[in-house]
């Protein structure tokens, strides 16, 4: 049995006092004992030997009952054999929670604080043979190796506050690659176990890996963060009014109100606005702006919200564009609707090729790709579109009527579209047009009821195998459609039953010809995420840069500059950064000194709430996998970690002997020998 100091020096002292107490006690007896010794002679038949054994077995058992209280204090233990291999090194491996919540303060100090002290009391318990490895969210080279006790206190000291967010699971696993067959690892985490951290999927856990949660309270306080931007512009135009749509969480337990956000793009304020968000609730507040010149804008969301700040702005960017590249490939030049109706915008710059000449390297320029009336589309062009549309792109197709089924199903059928069932043609049929299709939001004020809608005399009728995905935006009777949506890949293809030859119908001359294209021109538009996560996104995608052979790209920031991976597929170029961005901000793209692009970066907003896991939940995580858990708080006296894992603790069994001790000792002074007094002469 083993003890804990300086619990079994007290303990002694402890049996020591009271042995000496009754010794003295003992002798005072004696010495009435002896000047009564006649009196004891007349009464020594009755209860002489019986008050001697009284006496007795009361010292004992009071003895015994102080022995084991003491001993609860002291905490034995027995070392288990079995808690690992005597003839292998232990390798300790210590966890911290180096998150934005661990900055949070309780009567300890900050959280990251008590987890260094702690991980110090740790590291204290164990020889100075044994090996230490030290993992924070940083996931940092230098913590991968094994130190010994003084190395691992250095690294322990520099560890600070780090924007990086895992889950438990990752955590999990780091610490399972660095176990080896020869040697015990001990695995610690020391974390506040935000629910955001621990999840709900059940925890894989290796076996042979002894693990110890040590949970730091938390006080609870409230937060409001700046959760997400998007925009509700379809395009970025110079001068042009903007709408940015902002949303706030609460992740407190009470209403907050007369929330101030503020908006300002390059260092300019836009505009503020003022709201309320109701407790565990979230808001949505839309801000409207204008004045924007050509270029990159740098775009910053913010809040002001005590006493956690680290969520409460959002960094987003964009590009305003001048112009839009359009192509039309025409099988039918004197037909001139696409060109007419682009033209009349300036912000369209509209390119036209030839159906015999058609430059099918010049497709990834290109926002929007419109074939009107082709005569024999080829197998080589279905093959070109297909890529195209499967990197983002977006194509409208005006078949030719003329050209029977026969030829366009071919075409068809290797864009993975429905294949011409017949050509249907006879009196008018009209349209009816699905309000509801994003090509129509915002068209109309309002619906008259009986609106003029398009019609037409002859149209393909196709062949529907699967129609998944498929979305019709102008229909016909009978369950056709005269334009329908189709998703493909990262792009769309838009098919139309129709020609824009006035002879087959009235769609290129109707009113609703014009917003329908140019709301499909709008949303085909490729642009990048507004922001990204940093330590969480690891690609970033662009349109085809060319690079020659000694050229690379990087992204710079303030004091940072990563140099990612890229590799070229056909339409985009990929950049691959791992996990290089640690740091919120901006980020310039840039090829030599030119700037292609500005990239925006935020914290993760999982650290914004402020809930955390209960003990039950992170027994239920884990499962069958044996972990012991410990609580900061009500184990602060005694967090002796390596007397813990590898013994049998005797606490609560000396507690009880104590506690039946003196039961016994009260019940021999109450009942053993009760007898009349007898008077001394």
């Amino acid at each position: 049995m083993n003890f804990l100091y300086p619990g079994f020096l007290f303990a002694l002292l402890a049996i020591a006092i009271p042995i000496a107490i009754h010794l003295f006690n003992f002798r005072k007896f004696k010495k009435v004992y002896f000047s009564n010794v006649q009196f004891l002679k007349e009464a020594k038949e009755q209860n002489s030997s019986r008050e001697k054994l009284k006496h007795l077995l009361v010292l004992i058992s009071r003895i015994l009952a102080v022995v084991f209280l003491v001993l609860a204090f002291a905490r034995p233990f027995i070392p288990l054999s079995a808690a690992g291999d005597s003839g292998k090194r232990n390798l300790i491996s210590i966890y911290i929670d180096n998150s934005y919540s661990m900055e949070t303060v309780n009567k300890e100090g900050s959280l990251l604080d008590e987890a260094k002290r702690k991980a110090k009391e740790i590291a204290g318990a164990y020889q100075l043979n044994d090996q230490f490895l030290l993992l924070s969210n940083d996931f940092e080279g230098k913590h991968q190796r094994a130190v010994n006790k003084e190395e691992f206190i250095q690294l322990l000291d520099e560890l600070k506050i780090s924007s990086a967010g895992r889950s438990l699971q990752q955590v999990i696993n780091r610490l399972q690659r660095e176990s080896g067959t020869n040697r015990n690892q001990i695995a610690y985490l020391l974390s506040d176990f935000q629910k955001s951290f621990v999840g709900i999927q059940p925890v894989q856990a290796d076996k042979d890996i002894r693990y110890s949660l040590i949970k730091l309270n938390a006080n609870s306080l409230p937060n409001i963060s700046v959760d997400s931007v998007w925009s509700l512009s379809p395009v970025h135009q110079p001068n042009q009014a903007e709408q940015l749509v902002v949303q706030l969480h609460n992740y407190g337990e009470e209403d907050a109100a007369d929330i101030p956000i503020k908006l300002t793009i390059n260092n300019q304020q836009k505009a503020i606005s003022n709201t309320k968000v109701a407790a565990g609730k979230s808001v949505k507040d839309t801000l409207s702006f204008s004045g924007l010149q050509k270029g990159w804008q740098k775009g910053v969301l913010s809040i002001k919200d005590f006493p956690l700040t680290f969520d409460d702005a959002l960094n987003f960017s964009f590009q305003v564009n001048t112009e839009m590249k359009v192509l039309n490939i025409s099988g039918d030049p004197s037909q001139k609707f696409i060109s007419s109706l682009f033209a009349a915008d300036p912000y369209f710059k509209l390119s036209e090729m030839p159906e015999a000449n058609i430059k099918y390297s010049s497709f990834g320029e290109y926002s929007l790709i419109v074939l009107s009336g082709l005569k024999q589309p080829s197998s080589g062009l279905a093959q070109q579109l297909k890529s195209y549309v499967q990197n983002g792109g977006s194509v409208v197709i005006f078949p030719d009527l003329d050209a029977n089924g026969v030829v366009y199903t071919p075409f068809l059928t290797a864009l993975s579209l429905p294949a011409v069932k017949q050509l249907n043609s006879g009196p008018a049929i009209t349209s009816s047009i699905e309000l509801k299709d994003p090509v129509f939001k915002d068209v109309f004020d309002q619906v008259p009821a009986n609106m003029d809608l398009p019609v037409v005399t002859r149209y393909f009728s196709y062949l529907e195998r699967n129609a998944g995905g498929k979305q019709g935006i102008l229909q016909l009777p009978l369950g056709q459609f005269l334009f329908a949506r189709y998703p493909a890949g990262a792009g769309k293809i838009y098919l139309s039953a129709s020609s824009l030859d006035p002879k087959d119908g009235n769609l290129s001359r109707h009113p609703v010809f014009v917003p329908m294209m140019y709301k499909i021109a709008f949303s085909s538009v490729k642009e990048q995420p507004l922001y990204y996560t940093s330590g969480e996104s690891d690609l970033l995608e662009h349109q085809k840069i060319s690079l020659g052979a000694n050229q690379s790209l990087t992204l710079k920031s303030d004091g940072a500059e990563v140099i990612p991976e890229v590799r070229q597929t056909p339409g985009k170029t990929l950049l691959y950064i791992a996990d290089q961005v640690r740091k919120p901000g901006f980020y310039d793209l840039k090829k030599a000194d030119s700037v292609l692009a500005v990239v925006a970066f935020n914290d993760n907003r999982k650290e914004s709430d402020m809930h955390y896991a209960s003990d039950q939940n992170l027994t239920d995580l884990f499962g069958k996998q044996k972990i012991a858990l410990y609580n900061s708080q009500k184990d602060a006296l005694s967090l002796n970690i390596q007397a813990k894992n590898n013994s049998i603790e005797l606490w609560k069994l000396c507690l009880i002997l104590a506690v039946v001790f003196l039961a016994i000792e009260i019940l021999l002074i109450r009942f053993f020998n009760k007898t009349k007094n007898i008077q001394t002469p």
